[in-house]
């Protein structure tokens, strides 16, 4: 690795004394991509994707382990609100001396994205939302990302776990990777349940394509058309934010960028390279 390099992962403590995993790929001068990953997940649902994003040197990418989730904290008595997330991750951005970043979310990462555009419009100069539910009306399945609770059981079984995620994948024959059962596993009940209760009150208060049509950021927004936790056809609602791009990706559910990585790649980075 070279001094212009940014690539390994580091531990921050923020201001508010909560301890965040960070890591980093790619060159430091590169403009910049923030992968915000969604619940019950961990930056390393973005790992087969940093490779087509890195390469050869296009972006500094960075991701980050929301609290409650992978290396992060875990705290009982945590703030896991949609507001607080978005803090942290600007705060996370402003010690890294990142600037402004084109910022992806899957899931409910994309809810934590949008909230950081309210929050730090600075920092955000587009977003890309990937398989993000715009209201809750467009929920069809219970599991991960509903603000359902957790299973009674805890730590859940690996079982329990691979039925869980179950909806989160559509691709015949695509099989749950273990990691996820890992990032599953190593959550507290506690955690497990605020972060998906704090998602569901954040979409009650204000659905998304309300939230981003006033803030005039570019939008381009991907879904998996098989999706079995939100209707694909809610996508559609999206296109009330002025300018928005939306891609139907046939073949794939709630998980393209661990389904099929390079169909997310290749309009991702073509929508990069217009608003670094």
């Amino acid at each position: 690795m070279t001094a212009s390099e940014t690539t390994g992962s580091s531990l921050l403590t923020l201001d508010d004394g909560d301890t965040i995993h960070v890591c980093q790929d790619g060159p430091r001068e590169a403009p910049v991509l923030l992968l915000i990953h969604g619940s019950a997940s961990s930056a390393r649902s973005w790992d087969a994707l940093v490779p087509l994003l890195t390469a050869p040197g296009t972006h500094r990418v960075v991701r980050v382990d929301l609290l409650g989730h992978g290396g992060s904290d875990k705290p009982e008595g945590g703030r896991y609100a949609i507001a607080d997330q978005a803090r942290r991750v600007g705060e996370v951005l402003d010690r890294l001396g990142a600037g402004r970043a084109v910022v992806v979310g899957h899931s409910s990462g994309g809810v934590t994205a949008t909230a950081l555009a309210e929050e730090r419009p600075g920092l955000v100069s587009a977003l890309v939302l990937v398989n993000t539910g715009p209201d809750l009306g467009a929920f069809i399945a219970t599991g991960s990302g509903s603000g359902s609770g957790a299973p009674a059981q805890w730590p859940p079984s690996d079982e329990q776990i691979r039925q869980l995620a179950s909806t989160g994948f559509s691709r015949p024959g695509y099989r749950v990777p273990d990691a996820l059962l890992d990032e599953v596993r190593a959550m507290t009940s506690h955690s497990f349940t605020a972060t998906m209760r704090a998602t569901r009150a954040y979409l009650e208060e204000r659905a998304l394509p309300e939230r981003l049509a006033v803030l005039g950021e570019p939008l381009l927004v991907l879904f998996g058309e098989d999706d079995r936790r939100w209707r694909s056809s809610s996508a559609a609602g999206y296109r009330a934010v002025p300018g928005a791009r939306v891609e139907l990706l046939p073949g794939l559910g709630h998980s393209p960028i661990l389904e099929d990585p390079p169909r997310v790649a290749a309009p991702l980075l073509d929508f990069a390279a217009l608003h670094r």
